[in-house]
């Protein structure tokens, strides 16, 4: 397939384009900063732009299969730009009518588990507490997806850990699963280029958990 992808210098970013390059696609990867981009390979393309410009993002979309997007807050300061972006991303797609688009959000967005246990429901009322405007943020980046004529899906995990990939995780379409604490930025990458080609994921937020 021929990819592009957003915020590919990020830590689930550079994973979509690393293991989507020895998967054999055909990578571009969409940067602000060539220079922080470390991966590398023979079907890779480094796409500089604006990402605020939906105009400069139109060739990069043009004639894909589909969109990955790592874009997100790095940190609590950062909040507004996954909802800025993504409009960004999206109105590209449109101008150039490429439909499938498949991005990072979080677990705390999506519906809570069934049957979650009181622990667990307390550490995430916490944590959402503490990193509000950042999930009001992708909230309101998975709105400007759901009002999109696109082909959206949504993963959504919880804490990210630095962890070698292992392909072997929980996903559950449309829910969160149970208890699902941890999982690396890998698996998250892995992840999200399995459900491209997922009819069952479409317009549908996906929970991944180890």
């Amino acid at each position: 397939m021929k990819l592009t992808v957003f915020g590919a210098t990020g830590g689930i970013g550079g994973e979509i384009v690393r293991q989507a390059l020895t998967a054999g696609h055909r990578v571009t990867a969409v940067v602000r900063d060539p220079a922080r981009l470390t991966a590398e390979g023979a079907g890779l393309e480094v796409f500089r732009a604006d990402l605020t410009d939906p105009e400069a993002l139109r060739a990069a979309v043009a004639g894909r299969d589909a969109v990955l997007s790592g874009l997100g807050a790095r940190k609590r300061a950062d909040a507004g730009v996954a909802t800025a972006l993504t409009r960004s991303v999206l109105r590209a797609m449109d101008a150039e009518a490429v439909r499938r688009i498949v991005v990072v959000s979080a677990a705390p967005v999506g519906p809570p588990a069934d049957r979650q246990p009181l622990a667990d429901r307390a550490m995430l009322a916490l944590v959402g507490a503490v990193l509000k405007g950042v999930y009001l943020d992708l909230r309101g980046m998975e709105a400007e997806l759901s009002r999109s004529a696109t082909d959206w899906t949504s993963v959504r995990p919880p804490r990210l850990q630095d962890k070698p990939l292992t392909g072997i995780y929980r996903k559950v379409v449309g829910g969160t699963p149970r208890s699902g604490r941890f999982i690396g930025r890998a698996d998250v990458a892995h992840a999200m280029l399995a459900v491209v080609g997922d009819p069952a994921t479409v317009k549908q937020g996906v929970g991944v958990a180890y």
